[in-house]
């Protein structure tokens, strides 16, 4: 099929729905820019990438496999620069992980980045790691290996260095007008009536003052991104343009960054609102006529059945994935607790859902942990108080509550609202850092158990699992980052340390706790891929055990019946379940019945019924 033809039969697919929604938001003379534009895009889209395209656009579930694992990293942190991921791709592959998200990594200004979600040139690679020619290398060979790409598109906003923002410091209106500039604080003030702070503490406000300029501009984040203005339609043909460049440079997932927040209204509060979803569908449609290979994530930190809009209908799609936040919150919750009652009813809500709908789960991330729980149904069921329930999380996680070997730090600490984030690597907040330290083997060999058992359970939910990179070989904390002014102020980069390749050797090593869990998990992905009672499409459920700490979750598809128990407690539990027939545990070849499985601190089972 031609070039034209084919970018032609997409378009004409898609062109009544696009056009009808562009001029909802937009004055419809510039409808034939865009497409012109996208039409550009398509036509310098390497031969490689078309290919792929056309294989994927054949098989769409081609992402809701049941072998499909992921890691996120950053790349300085990994490997020094996009050069050294692509030599450590056998590493990854090694990992068991086909999806590799690479944090942000586009120019940013050194000490006002925000971890790389400031940007400055959505066109250049941020030089330290590269240029836009390596990012092209890396995704060419990863393709090669088997292996696709994930890349965040911070739509929201520039940093304040980038060039759009120093042309309207400069005072030209063209480009005052991408943001939102108020010469008093008359508009302001009503936004602020209304729109939520995200950081009330490092960040108050949602507007910055510029002195020399006179002027108040638009800042939800932080003062130094500037929130961009997309009733501006040249502010969405431009970031369009950027997207589709990245997807141009072999990037297959697209990370839309803080969705909820792309489109501003007075009066509201200026999250959710319904052109958000006229502009994620938009971009949808976008990429299946010029890139329809490429996924769209987004990042929606909400509770599932609020964040669910956002995947569209079955007719009218807009993200393809969208990340389990409120779950991954929800299991350190039960890790703090001993007790998976919520996380069960979390489960129970997310397993109701249509099997069409995509989510990524996870464990720890570049970000911290807010406690965005059900406090309703916590106080209603458990006689919970939100504020003093995140207190004792945040005392467990820094180990101040009695008996707890977690050692974290506090984010953004509010001690008014009491509404602290949690920030620590995997290991550290499971114990394994103050076990070792105080040289406790019994500890040490728990906080083992515990690491792999919470990823036993993130790899049993449907969906696609994440592993934070440092993870699979139980990094731990790095407590430099305080000696490093440029980073000492934010406590996430307490996770955020460089990845320890002298520690990623001794999961060759038997004894050593990397090996230990390096294995288990790998063992657990490669299970996994190859039983089909993984399938996204497959029945999910959970029972009563009859012990407040011990989770059960039950998969079935086709012939195969798959009973997963996860104990949280810090000593042996028995789950009291009756399931007819005999099992064997997938991860360790026991047979035994489904009845009254004893399972030790921390441990877990992966039954399949024989």
């Amino acid at each position: 099929m031609s070039k034209v033809v084919e970018f032609e039969e997409r378009l004409a697919r898609h062109l009544e729905e696009l056009k009808w929604l562009y001029c909802e938001l937009y004055p419809e003379d510039g409808f034939s820019y865009l497409c012109s534009r996208l039409k550009a895009r398509y036509e310098e889209r390497r031969a490689s990438l078309k290919k792929l395209d056309r294989t994927r656009e054949e098989d769409p579930d081609w992402y809701k496999r049941n072998d499909m694992a992921g890691m996120m990293m950053y790349t300085e942190a990994f490997a020094g620069n996009l050069k050294g991921v692509k030599e450590r791709l056998p590493y990854i592959r090694e990992c068991g992980v086909n999806y590799l998200h690479l944090m942000p990594l586009l120019d940013s200004p050194e000490g006002r980045s925000d971890g790389g979600y400031a940007v400055s040139d959505f066109g250049k690679v941020r030089p330290d790691l590269g240029t836009m020619k390596d990012l092209a290398a890396l995704t060419e060979t990863c393709h090669k290996k088997g292996l696709s790409v994930c890349l965040d598109f911070v739509m929201n906003h520039t940093s304040e260095e980038h060039e759009w923002a120093k042309r309207a410091r400069a005072g030209e209106k063209e480009f005052q007008d991408r943001y939102f500039f108020f010469d008093t604080f008359d508009i302001p003030g009503q936004y602020e009536k209304t729109c939520p702070q995200v950081f009330p503490t490092t960040a108050p406000g949602n507007f910055t003052w510029l002195e020399e300029e006179k002027k108040f501009v638009m800042t939800t984040f932080y003062p130094y991104q500037w929130d961009l203005n997309y009733r501006n339609p040249m502010v969405f043909h431009d970031m369009t343009d950027c997207l589709l460049n990245l997807t141009n440079q072999g990037v297959d997932i697209i990370r839309i960054d803080a969705v909820p927040y792309i489109w501003k209204e007075l009066g509201t509060t200026c999250r959710n609102l319904p052109q958000v979803h006229s502009i994620v569908r938009m971009l949808r449609m976008i990429c299946e006529i010029v890139c329809p290979g490429v996924l769209l994530l987004g990042e929606v930190v909400m509770e599932p059945v609020k964040v669910v809009p956002y995947f569209g209908t079955v007719e009218k799609p807009e993200c393809h994935m969208l990340y389990n936040v409120t779950t991954m919150a929800t299991t350190w919750h039960t890790a703090a607790t001993g007790d998976v009652a919520l996380l069960k009813r979390q489960m129970d809500i997310v397993n109701a859902l249509p099997k069409e709908y995509v989510f990524l789960n996870y464990l720890r991330c570049h970000d911290d942990i807010g406690w965005g729980l059900d406090y309703d149904w916590l106080k209603a069921v458990k006689d919970m108080e939100e504020v003093p329930h995140k207190k004792y999380l945040n005392d467990y996680f820094t180990g101040k509550w009695p008996g707890s070997y977690a050692k974290g730090e506090l984010y953004n600490d509010d001690p008014t609202s009491g509404d602290a984030r949690l920030c620590g690597t995997t290991a550290s907040l499971c114990g394994l850092e103050r076990a070792l330290e105080e040289e406790n083997e019994e500890a040490a060999a728990r906080s083992v158990r515990f690491i792999e058992m919470l990823h036993g359970y993130m790899l049993v939910q449907s969906g696609i699992p994440v592993i934070y990179s440092g993870d699979e070989i139980g990094q731990l904390n790095d407590n430099g980052y305080h000696n490093d002014p440029r980073k000492a102020e934010d406590s996430r980069y307490l996770h955020r340390g460089s990845f320890s390749w002298e520690k990623a050797e001794l999961r060759k090593t038997e004894g050593s706790y990397q090996k230990e869990i390096f294995d288990c998990i790998r063992k657990m992905e490669d299970l996994r891929a190859v039983h089909p009672v993984f399938l996204n499409q497959a029945a999910v459920w959970t029972a009563d055990t009859y012990d407040a700490a011990i989770l059960c979750v039950n998969r079935a598809y086709g012939e195969e019946k798959l009973t997963a128990l996860f104990n949280f407690a810090g000593e042996e539990r028995t789950a009291w379940i009756n399931e007819e027939g005999m099992y064997v545990d997938l991860i360790c070849g026991e047979r035994m019945e489904g009845r009254e499985v004893k399972l030790p601190a921390y441990g877990m089972r992966w039954l399949l019924r024989e």
